[in-house]
């Protein structure tokens, strides 16, 4: 009998197959997403010294609905905005196992508006 998964051990299993070939360097660190029911957060990390650099969530922003895509929009600009602050131009998109829609999508395109590359 073979054993179903959950729906997030089947995210994590996606998310460690794209992360043997993704890697984050100091020149070019990894923006990785995590959404949840309520939330979003994005996180611009150093895969070389496993620190992260920058971070932003709908949390941090107080938003009264965060798991929409009015919200990760407003998280993506807020995470270009750091990140342009700290003199991070170009970053390596790591979706965190999740389709590239929705969501995910809304703070990826808000952030490149913002003029953060990848």
């Amino acid at each position: 009998m073979i054993k179903k998964e959950s729906r997030n051990e089947m995210r994590l299993i996606r998310h460690e197959r794209v992360r043997e070939n993704l890697k984050g360097t100091k020149e070019m660190p990894r923006l990785n997403v995590f959404r949840s029911n309520k939330n979003i957060t994005a996180q611009i990390i150093d895969d070389e010294t496993g620190s992260t650099l920058v971070s932003a969530s709908s949390m941090e922003l107080n938003l009264k609905n965060g798991g929409n895509k009015e919200a990760a929009a407003k998280v993506g600009e807020k995470i270009a905005e750091k990140a342009l602050k700290a003199g991070i131009k170009t970053v390596v998109f790591d979706r965190g196992g999740y389709l590239y829609h929705g969501r995910v999508e809304s703070l990826a395109e808000a952030a490149r508006n913002k003029g953060l590359e990848f």
